[in-house]
């Protein structure tokens, strides 16, 4: 078996060459000058306004650069229609790094429903339009044209997200992997810590881009070597999906660009084994055809130790936003600047969240001491302080050094989830360390109030009852966030979510922690519209739950099929990659791509909005069920309608060619006569 325990070769900061760090990065020859320096050695160009904070990718991956000794300068935001912006900072002598920022571009730019968003919280001001749709690409390419002969190496959660052929919701067609576009010669995906150092010492000793094909999270065009045997998950007609394991080097044919192109159970086939092959205890490169060359992908990266975590965050940023935004708000500063992260990774699973694809289901976990030390530093030199932190968390807020209890069974795990669909009895699930955590930094002098704004996974905190009763007590401030995201059985196993029964304990044991500590607080509770697998009927009985609970919701969120997701995978080819791929045997999946279906089911999260009454209504006669047209109490929608009310979703019907109007039909239950 091709297993081994998850430890890295070299520590991360084994070659750390200290030296005067920079107060900011350089973003201007004037800065450069400042310093001393006649060239960078590695520019990063990046979709977001520079923030020297480690809540910021390119402030992480440029101080780690500079802790390395190399002399790294910023690009922020560049106007990308001429090549003239990249050469700013003259010619780097080792390679661009180029990042979409910490968002996906197209998800920063476009809403659920394609509609183009007016702001852009990662720009001073706010203000939107100052990053190019798919900026990873345009940034490459226009830093090809600025410097020909210097290599272009891609990084961050766009790149991440789009390494291999990937359904694109935007122009809804399946792309080719952002590395082939870009025209870069490397792509790192995950979290790129351990890759970049590597890259970027090897390039300046004067290695080829094509020479690194060795490093985890590393992609990039190669043939595949002669010593390799192939196994070929590209064979639909075959149950195995490359599965088999062999003696030797082995790597796995994905399907091929043209493939997933043409068949969708082909791309549902690819997606199933890249979320299979993640865990880098056990995972096997990657291969997928693109034309007449073959895209490589390594395993995933070895995660971070604590002792390397801790390097990371306790690198020398200046904690702010760059001096040349002047007194120019960034909304995502202002939101994260008293705040802390305290670990990496989520096993959650969840197919439509991109966390697993990108920084993977193993926990990375900062020590006690660094976060108090970063805690501190917030006290201490963040202007506007007063004593309150805004969160201490991460992607969960409540999976602090969890872990499998065996490294080896850890290692050769291939489980999408570790919580799903229950608890894997192997993950050790105590609260312990966090609640120690917790209680450390109220005792921080100087700190008054910690809050807990991420997200809590409550059916790991329902193992807790002490968790629960800390967390009410001290470290919630009136309302508490969590996302049960349904409450019908049918998309919850295709979400990979816990059952509204996990929630509805957690609702206890909250409300009887906040009665004894004397609080009024309440759960607020986020639910997802038209994700795949979800009918018309299930929507309805979210709705009637909701109003059965009186809750309210003002924002709602619509499924956004970001790349690569597992529940992407699902919109696009309505085939269920959680379960085996093969032509005549794939399990399938409704999928709510009309606009006209996804308003309605955004409209039953909002059965309390007058707007929404006419479609609802509409909807329930075609369902059969216009016992629920009503006013009373376990009735949905009244059947009057208030003067002025009714726009936003008394649209007219569209009208077919040859002029009639198209019948409003529901998806995924069969209309009663």
């Amino acid at each position: 078996m091709d297993i081994q325990i998850i430890t890295a070769e070299k520590p991360l900061m084994a070659r750390a060459r200290p030296r005067k760090p920079a107060p900011f990065l350089p973003m201007s020859r004037t800065e450069m000058d400042a310093l001393g320096w006649d060239a960078c050695d590695i520019v990063l160009v990046t979709g977001d306004a520079y923030v020297d904070h480690p809540s910021f990718g390119m402030a992480i991956i440029g101080r780690l650069l500079e802790a390395q000794g190399f002399r790294v300068g910023i690009i922020a935001q560049p106007d990308w229609h001429s090549a003239e912006p990249f050469k700013a900072l003259g010619k780097p002598k080792v390679f661009f790094g180029v990042t979409g920022g910490n968002m996906d571009s197209m998800v920063n730019r476009y809403t659920a429903d394609r509609r183009l968003r007016h702001d852009d919280a990662y720009t001073a001001g706010g203000e939107g339009g100052k990053r190019p749709d798919r900026c990873t690409i345009v940034y490459a390419q226009r830093c090809r044209e600025a410097f020909k002969d210097v290599p272009v190496v891609l990084g961050g959660i766009e790149a991440s997200l789009r390494r291999i052929a990937h359904y694109d919701y935007w122009s809804d067609k399946v792309r080719r992997s952002v590395l082939a576009d870009a025209k870069a010669d490397l792509l790192l995906y995950g979290n790129a810590e351990r890759a970049v150092v590597e890259v970027a010492n090897r390039l300046a000793a004067g290695e080829a881009p094509r020479e690194l094909s060795d490093i985890r999270g590393v992609a990039l065009f190669r043939r595949v070597p002669e010593d390799y045997s192939e196994l070929h998950a590209d064979d639909l007609d075959s149950a195995d999906e490359g599965a088999t394991r062999q003696k030797g080097a082995t790597v796995i044919r994905l399907p091929a660009l043209e493939q997933v192109e043409q068949d969708r159970e082909a791309y549902a086939r690819a997606s199933r084994v890249l979320h299979r092959e993640s865990n880098p205890g056990n995972a096997r490169p990657l291969v997928q055809r693109h034309g007449d060359r073959d895209l490589w992908l390594n395993p995933p990266p070895i995660p971070l130790t604590s002792d390397e975590m801790d390097a990371v965050y306790d690198l020398p940023y200046a904690r702010a936003p760059h001096p040349s935004y002047g007194d120019a708000k960034i909304p995502a500063w202002d939101m994260i600047k008293f705040s802390v992260t305290i670990m990496r990774g989520c096993f959650g699973g969840c197919t439509f969240c991109s966390i697993t694809e990108h920084e993977g289901r193993i926990i990375q976990n900062r020590s006690e001491g660094s976060i108090l030390r970063e805690i501190e530093k917030i006290r201490d030199k963040t202007p506007g302080f007063t004593g309150v932190i805004s969160d201490i968390g991460g992607p969960t807020a409540n999976m602090y050094r969890m872990a499998c209890k065996d490294p080896k069974v850890e290692a050769a795990c291939r489980r999408p989830s570790c919580v799903f669909p229950e608890i894997c009895p192997n993950l050790n699930t105590s609260h312990d360390d966090l609640i120690r955590l917790y209680r450390k930094v109220r005792e921080t002098k100087g700190i008054k109030k910690v809050m807990v704004a991420s997200g809590v996974r409550y059916d790991l905190a329902v193992e807790s009852p002490e968790y629960i009763k800390e967390l009410v007590t001290h470290h919630v401030g009136g309302y508490l966030k969590i996302a049960p995201e349904h409450t019908e059985r049918g998309p919850l196993d295709k979400m990979m979510k816990p059952g509204i029964g996990a929630y509805n304990q957690f609702k206890r044991m909250f409300d009887a922690a906040a009665e004894q500590a004397g609080k009024k607080y309440y759960l607020i509770p986020y639910f997802i519209a038209a994700h795949p697998g979800t009918t018309d009927e299930d929507m309805m009985n979210l709705a009637l739950w909701l109003k059965k609970n009186r809750y309210r919701a003002d924002q709602v969120q619509t499924f956004l099929p970001s790349p690569m997701a597992t529940a992407t995978a699902m919109y696009h080819t309505g085939v269920n990659p959680l379960r085996g791929v093969r032509h005549g045997g794939s399990d399938k999946v409704e999928a709510i791509k009309g606009l006209r279906q996804r308003r309605l089911h955004k409209a039953f999260l909002r059965y309390h909005d007058p707007d929404n009454w006419p479609v609802l209504r509409e909807a329930l006669k075609a369902m059969g069920r216009a016992d629920l047209i009503g006013s009373r109490p376990d009735q949905l929608v009244p059947a009057h309608q208030p003067p002025g009310t009714g726009k936003a979703a008394g649209t007219r019907r569209p009208v077919r060619p040859g002029g009639k109007t198209q019948r409003f039909t529901t998806k995924g239950l069969r209309v009663m006569k």
